[in-house]
């Protein structure tokens, strides 16, 4: 028994114990020299980074947004300009519950309940710390009830923005176009850092086309906030840099001239300086109020501009497709001359129809009686079709098309705005391309007749038609219309001006065509039978012009127009075009009025109040 009894071993124990205490104290060294080293990287090596963020927790730097560039026209009058307004902006991170909040916003009557699902859009594409406006322009009232319930909406405010405005509302929107919101479609397009702390982008015309140049350079402010993130004090500051202010070549009077002249018909005009390219008015009617487009409009006032029947959104300058009708006569006349076709002495009996040989369908003239024996300068006074149809004729679709794309027609201009639509100058080659069926591919003789007279398939714009009509003025030069006519930097007062661009001429260099269509044109206006001489009656300056009709639907040949009960848009457009002064040009206008019916009698005064009103007369 006392085998099995040890004896205890007190050293053993004491060294055991030794060399606990000793892991122990290891352990425990390594631990803290770890605690240290970590504080010594907090403390010392990563001071500035980490105070930098604990600062942050107070003070915050925010966005400056840029002051947006003033729009003004060649007089350096300003159309569009920089106004306070109020609008309720919202910053995603600091709302607790984003859906609640906005409900009773809702409630408040601050969001609209049709713009809720919008604005819930355009939070979920954009970052959780950007400001984000929510509701724009709002009335005093708004502003007064939202202050009394500040309180209630962490991460919501009402700040004083800088909103567009335009002086000249809808007669000007067609050229500057109008301001949005930052929404969803654009985030993929734009350089959100450039953007920070801007709410809104340039939507169309020269708004969108130079949005870079208008936009300006954000810039930044320290802002020292309090628990609840209002703002206390900017502690410091980086200025933002404005836009640069753009200057056109719109000539406010003539513009306002050319859209008093529409009265609201459905219609366009077009005025272009020869001598440049440079667009003195661009209008567009019926039209809209951009200010109100740019500063917030209800979802239901938006709607009901989209539906409008007049489409005053629509920008028929630039986008409206019509046949040209009578006002390609003096192209055709100098293509005639330029192929020798035609003498300015060749003569033809006009009966009142007109008959392809081998043919007895008959192409009509307007005047019914004919106009007897008729020239060049005849047909174009008297805009004899007749007469046309032979030429078109004998100088086939090939060489007509040809000379007519050679003036801008059947193609785009391009205009420093986006949205223009091209022409059409038809062709055997288009048509083979243009439908599907083999039946219809084929090129018909009569379809060379009526293209002579600028129907058919043909199709131009009111700004092509001006353009060539600004080619006729110069006698065959051709300048690249333009609506920039220079920048200025706002703080140096610096200008920047754009270069005229010169395209290729028109290949005719006989001044004596020139002289035979030129003279014509303006006895449409001055000569005793031409079409428009009850316009050109008390004119202050001679004016050189051709009136058109283009047909909207087709009549058969054993019916007459005015015997029809034609619904008001199913009439015929009116057209004009014209230039003076005569032997200088410094304008060309084109005019059409959809459903007018009568260019000479509808459009021509339009013109003749544009070309006036630009040149000053009887001011």
């Amino acid at each position: 028994m006392a085998d099995n009894l040890r004896i205890k071993d007190h050293w053993q124990e004491q060294r055991l114990f030794l060399t606990r205490v000793i892991v122990t104290g290891v352990v425990l060294l390594l631990l803290t020299g770890l605690v240290i080293g970590r504080l010594v990287q907090l403390q010392v090596a990563q001071y500035e980074t980490f105070s930098a963020q604990s600062q942050g927790n107070r003070i915050r730097v925010q966005p400056v947004p840029p002051i947006r560039g003033l729009i003004l026209d060649r007089n350096g009058e300003v159309l569009a300009e920089n106004m306070p307004s109020y609008q309720l902006e919202l910053v995603p991170e600091q709302v607790p519950d984003l859906q609640d909040t906005l409900a009773r916003l809702v409630d408040l009557g601050l969001i609209e309940a049709e713009a809720l699902e919008g604005v819930r859009r355009t939070i979920a594409s954009r970052r959780r710390f950007d400001t984000i406006a929510i509701a724009e322009r709002l009335e005093e009232e708004q502003v007064a009830l939202f202050a009394v319930n500040r309180p209630h909406f962490p991460g919501v405010d009402i700040r004083a923005r800088l909103a567009r405005y335009y002086r000249h509302g809808p007669a000007i929107a067609h050229v500057l176009g109008y301001m949005g919101g930052i929404g969803p479609e654009d985030q993929a397009r734009i350089d959100r850092a450039a953007y920070a702390g801007t709410t809104h982008i340039g939507r169309s015309a020269i708004e969108r086309a130079y949005e870079a140049q208008l936009l300006g350079t954000v810039g930044r402010e320290e802002v020292l906030v309090n628990a609840h993130g209002r703002r206390m004090q900017v502690l410091g500051r980086g200025p933002a840099r404005p836009g640069r202010d753009l200057i056109l070549t719109i000539d406010i009077e003539t513009q306002l001239a050319a859209y008093e002249a529409l009265g609201g018909q459905r219609g366009a005009v077009v005025a272009i300086d020869p001598r440049n390219g440079e667009v003195l008015a661009l209008v567009s009617t019926p039209s809209f109020d951009p200010t109100a487009l740019s500063t917030g409009i209800s979802r239901r006032d938006f709607l009901a501009l989209q539906e409008n029947e007049d489409r005053p959104l629509f920008n028929r300058a630039l986008r409206g497709q019509y046949p040209p009708g009578s006002t390609i006569k003096p192209i055709m006349g100098l293509a005639g001359l330029h192929y020798n076709v035609v003498t300015p002495g060749h003569r033809m009996m006009c009966r009142g129809f007109y008959q392809l040989p081998g043919s007895r369908h008959r192409f009509r003239d307007w005047r019914p009686q004919g106009h007897g024996m008729v020239d060049l300068h005849e047909s174009i006074v008297q805009s004899c079709d007749v007469y046309f149809y032979d030429l078109a004729r004998e100088m086939g679709i090939e060489r007509m098309a040809a000379f007519l794309q050679t003036f801008g027609l059947g193609g785009t201009s391009g205009l420093d705005i986006p949205g223009e639509q091209p022409g059409l100058v038809p062709t055997p080659a288009w048509k083979r391309t243009a439908f599907r069926n083999p039946q219809d591919q084929a090129w018909f003789p009569g379809e060379t007749v009526i293209a002579g007279i600028g129907q058919g398939y043909m199709l131009t714009t009111p700004l092509q038609l001006a353009w060539s009509t600004a080619t006729v003025a110069a006698r065959g030069v051709r300048y690249r219309p333009q609506l920039l006519l220079g920048q200025r930097d706002p703080l140096s007062g610096q200008v920047w001006l754009s270069e005229p661009e010169l395209q290729e001429p028109v290949p005719v260099g006989d001044a004596q065509q020139w002289a035979v269509v030129i003279d014509a044109m303006r006895d449409v206006l001055h000569g005793p039978r031409g079409t428009a001489r009850a316009v050109g009656q008390g004119a202050l300056i001679e004016i050189a012009g051709k009136s058109g009709t283009a047909q909207v639907f087709t009549v058969a040949q054993d019916q007459r127009y005015e015997d029809l009960d034609v619904p008001e848009r199913l009439r015929d457009h009116a057209l004009f075009v014209a230039f003076a002064p005569i032997e200088a040009p410094s304008i060309a206008v084109a005019v059409i009025v959809e459903n007018g019916e009568s260019g000479s009698r509808v459009a021509a005064p339009v013109a003749r109040q544009v070309i006036e009103t630009h040149l000053r007369l009887g001011s």
